[in-house]
């Protein structure tokens, strides 16, 4: 299969298909564009009909060249490596961590749904679904041959235990409330006051129900996310080591977790669609994209490049007119953020100042050599919302020294130690640098550089929110779309007390306006919805919750030689992984 490159136009083209469908425009198929609206009474007929049964050949074990010197390229092994990380942090869905861990997490995990190549949500291990009058209550059809690494069959009960699981206090799922809050009964069983959520249930072996306290436009696209994924509980309950030997219902299973090298994967042969056609898949760490680049060019590598951690900008021109170079419009956004209860940033006209001394033209265009997007809103170009314009704060030097002195920090006089923390991947430190130098320039303040390896810089974002006197100052981060819609990114992030708002940005008229588009789950609602999503999004502009900086570009290298893998906004997608092969 080719590779697909969306264009600027083919964002557009998206987006003006997902708004046509979200409108109540017919469509050929039953699986809607549901990441941006909730199904109509028509998409409670089952949809997608059944997969063919997977082949039961074993996979074959790899070759002695599987991890072999420059320039031999293994004819069973995909070399693809996990940039931005020198060791995962965890394999079990119920606790993703930062997009490079949670692309391992999808090879071997699955859940009800999947998006395909063009961000539509999809069956994947339900056939299909239906949903009530009222929009609040859903039922899934476990799909037929639906089987684990082991061959073990799944049934609706192993959803309703991993749910469960994933909810229980005891694992301590991070985003538990924020993902799962809406199904009845879940917020007990975070609490620790039930076993179990009452709004899901195994109505047979065949029939999943789950019940929200309210129609949720996103819950379809909710469920395309790691947490949601189901998991063998004879695996996870075998012993305090089940990961270093995992499988699920995705593509493939461990073969090898060497801590601290590589993780090396092979083939499920009880996969749904068929066994998969690359039947091993090296993945060694990368701690940085520069690193991962290099050993591109010495044909170590199959793939380079990925969501956080695109081919360097300094190689652009370089691979820009080989056919291995990809690239895409992503749904991402690069941002500084603020630790709103601690000085100085506690300060809405320090936020302010610091926002106006950034020159985004100069830093997207020079600094990073036109491989990203000067960002003037939170939400990244090509979301659902984003044809709704936004009044942005643009540059202005003369204007960031009087918000500076209207704070009462005339010249930089007065302010305490400011530090800015940043994780180890990617160009971060070329961008830091350079909003180091901006603001020294432009506000006079010398700013002190932080840098932490990934998992540590994720972890002290975690401290931040619980502890948020003992937190980040500020930080140069990234968000990108877990599913394509304009919640995850809004009410996720910002709303007063949510968990990713690391930040502890709040305003009461914002939580009201997204908390009100969150729940409009009717087609015919669309409209309204974006309208409230787009007024919140002014005020944490003129706020300065963040100052979101660039959308970066989806740039990667992939050798010729792999088929069947394609570039979307989203990431790499792979519609059917028994057609994925190697020449």
């Amino acid at each position: 299969m080719r590779m697909r490159t969306f264009s600027a136009m083919g964002i557009v083209c998206m987006l003006v298909a997902l708004l046509a469908a979200a409108c109540g425009a017919p469509s050929s198929q039953a699986p809607t564009p549901a990441p941006n609206a909730p199904p109509t009474a028509a998409a409670s007929q089952p949809t997608a009909a059944p997969a063919p049964e997977p082949t039961a050949a074993p996979a074959p074990e790899p070759t002695a060249t599987a991890a072999t010197s420059a320039g031999a390229a293994p004819a069973d092994t995909l070399r693809w490596p996990v940039e931005g990380l020198s060791e995962l942090t965890s394999l079990d869905p119920a606790k993703p961590g930062d997009a490079p861990n949670n692309t391992v997490i999808t090879l071997i995990f699955s859940g009800l749904v999947r998006l395909d190549d063009k961000l539509e949500v999809q069956p994947d291990g339900a056939s299909g679904w239906k949903v009530s009058d009222d929009g609040a209550t859903y039922t899934f059809m476990i799909r037929d041959g639906l089987k684990f690494g082991d061959g073990t069959p799944v049934t609706a009960n192993d959803f309703v235990y991993s749910i469960n699981r994933a909810l229980s206090p005891e694992i301590g799922a991070f985003g538990a409330s924020s993902h799962f809050g809406h199904i009845v009964g879940a917020q007990e069983v975070i609490d620790g006051t039930a076993k179990t959520a009452s709004g899901v249930k195994a109505i047979d072996d065949k029939t999943l129900e789950v019940k929200l306290d309210a129609p949720i436009a996103y819950f379809l696209a909710l469920l395309t996310y790691p947490d949601t994924f189901v998991v063998p509980q004879k695996l996870v309950e075998s012993g305090a080591n089940w990961q270093e030997q995992a499988y699920g219902t995705g593509p493939y299973k461990v073969k090898e977790w060497k801590h601290n090298q590589s993780i090396q994967l092979i083939a499920n042969e009880n996969y749904w669609q068929g066994m998969p056609g690359i039947p091993n898949i090296q993945m060694p760490f990368a701690k940085d994209s520069e690193t991962a680049y290099q050993l591109y060019q010495t044909s170590e590598l199959d793939i380079q490049g990925s969501g956080q951690n695109p081919v360097p900008a300094a190689h652009i021109a370089d691979v820009q007119g080989l056919p291995d170079f990809k690239s895409a419009a992503q749904l991402t956004t690069r941002y500084v953020g603020f630790n709103n209860e601690k000085p100085p940033f506690n300060n809405p006209d320090v936020r302010r100042a610091f926002a106006l001394a950034v020159d985004k033209a100069t830093l997207a265009n020079q600094v990073l050599a036109g491989s990203v997007v000067p960002a003037d809103r939170i939400l990244p170009t090509g979301l659902l919302g984003t044809q709704l314009p936004i009044k942005p704060l643009t540059f202005d030097a003369a204007g960031a020294k009087e918000a500076l002195a209207k704070a009462g920090f005339a010249n930089g006089q007065g302010l305490p130690e400011i530090t800015l923390a940043y994780g180890q991947e990617g160009d971060n430190e070329t961008v830091v640098q350079a909003l180091q130098s901006m603001w020294e320039q432009n506000l006079g303040l010398k700013v002190k550089l932080q840098s932490y390896e990934l998992a540590t810089f994720s972890k002290n974002l975690d401290t931040t929110y619980y502890t948020p006197t003992e937190g980040l100052q500020f930080y140069y981060s990234v968000w990108g779309a877990d599913y394509p819609d304009p919640q995850n990114f809004l009410s996720l992030l910002l709303h007063t007390g949510n968990p990713n708002n690391n930040g502890h940005f709040s305003d009461p008229q914002f939580d009201q306006l997204v908390d009100e588009a969150d729940r409009l789950g009717d087609r015919s609602q669309i409209e309204r919805r974006l309208q409230l999503y787009n007024q919140a999004e002014q005020i944490v502009i003129d706020k300065v919750a963040w100052i979101p900086l660039f959308y970066p570009k989806l740039n990667i290298l992939i050798r010729p030689r792999v088929e069947g893998m394609v570039v979307t906004p989203q990431g790499l997608i792979i519609p059917d992984w028994s057609k994925v092969k190697l020449k």
